[in-house]
């Protein structure tokens, strides 16, 4: 059987990251949700707050959108380990 989940049972290994990221620039969740809009991606608060969470799965292209946003790369995003 597979299973979907991080091995710490968040359904993604971003989540701390972004937000621990968002926090060092001072940004709000929804001041994250407004930057991503402008960047083209449709998400909204909410989404950002279960994102950070770990109950939402994050799509390749939010992915790069929030690399975008960070100003780093996917692979700096999704390992856990970054500074």
């Amino acid at each position: 059987m597979f299973i979907n989940k991080s091995p710490c049972g968040k359904n993604n290994i971003c989540g701390e990251t972004l937000a621990r990221l968002r926090k060092q620039r001072k940004l709000s969740q929804r001041a994250l949700a407004d930057a991503l809009q402008l960047a083209g991606l449709d998400i909204d608060k909410n989404a950002i707050q279960r994102i950070e969470a770990g109950k939402r799965f994050v799509t390749d292209i939010e992915v790069l959108a929030f690399s975008s946003i960070f100003d780093m790369t996917p692979n700096e995003l999704l390992n856990p380990e970054h500074d």
